[in-house]
């Protein structure tokens, strides 16, 4: 029997200390972080993560603000909603939710963001200083992935990752950073041929894809870390791409849904709110 890798256990510490900022800024008078969250249509995994980020921001002391759109918007409109909150100091941070309806651009949109209050990472500008190497806001769920792993105490230099899922916003910059640990990285999607026999060759594995319960035993090496990125809705449940009752009997180390990757998430993405807000003080 494996072990759970609590995420939102593992994320108090950097709580603790976002708790910390916003009292200090309250007690001196200072504004505290404000973070902006647009969100588009009724997806349920989308829905749940922002609820559960606004309940979260509620309890660190940062302000938040939720503007859900219809299903239906035009680009246009969208990205006047972005400009206005480009164009608004009382907002240090903005965060789109991901995905967003198929009519809609996704790269177009997110890089409309001011990329000093992009705390998810996903404008053109942070893309390149992270893919360069400079100091930018790191994409929040890939990080939370390698924070994760490294808290299991087990070393990824040296060590075979899967990641299955190749997303702009997830399987890509985990795999950046994954190679950044000195891993030697495999990216797995939906042409990849044998992709059982691939998955089961890795020390870690990495799950992105967006399907329930995708991910059975028979894809796991004994003793392998095992980190699910998915949220889905299933049988009115949120549930991730692992089937954890299957998987944790086999692997060493596994993240739960919910309560793993995205508990971690949630977090750095607070953090780097707090982040914005000192980067742009005058």
């Amino acid at each position: 029997m494996g072990e759970i890798i609590a995420g939102k256990r593992i994320a108090m510490n950097l709580r603790e200390e976002i708790k910390r900022f916003t009292e200090n800024r309250k007690s001196k008078g200072l504004s505290v972080p404000c973070l902006a969250t647009i969100i588009v249509g009724e997806d349920p995994g989308s829905l749940y993560y922002v609820n559960n980020q606004s309940k979260l921001c509620q309890e660190l002391g940062i302000e938040t603000k939720v503007i859900k759109l219809p299903q239906d918007i035009s680009e246009k409109l969208l990205i006047n909603q972005i400009e206005d909150l480009n164009e608004n100091n009382d907002i240090h941070g903005i965060m789109i939710q991901l995905p967003l309806p198929k009519h809609l651009n996704e790269i177009n949109i997110t890089s409309r963001v001011n990329y000093k209050k992009d705390v998810d990472g996903l404008t053109d500008i942070n893309n390149g200083k992270f893919y360069k190497g400079e100091k930018c806001f790191i994409p929040c769920t890939p990080n939370s992935v390698v924070h994760l792993i490294r808290n299991t105490g087990a070393s990824i230099e040296g060590k075979n990752v899967v990641v299955l899922g190749r997303s702009n916003i997830v399987g890509k910059p985990a795999a950046q950073l994954l190679l950044n640990e000195n891993a030697t990285v495999t990216i797995c999607h939906s042409k990849t041929q044998n992709l059982k026999s691939v998955c089961k060759n890795a020390d870690i594995l990495v799950v992105a894809i967006g399907k329930p319960k995708f991910v059975t035993k028979d894809y796991v090496k004994e003793g392998a870390i095992v980190i699910d990125v998915g949220t889905s809705s299933l049988d009115g449940k949120i549930c991730g791409d692992v089937c954890f009752d299957e998987v944790i009997d086999v692997a060493s180390h596994v993240t739960p849904v919910p309560g793993g990757v995205g508990a971690m998430t949630t977090t750095l993405l607070l953090k780097n709110v707090c982040e914005a807000l000192v980067n742009n003080e005058y």
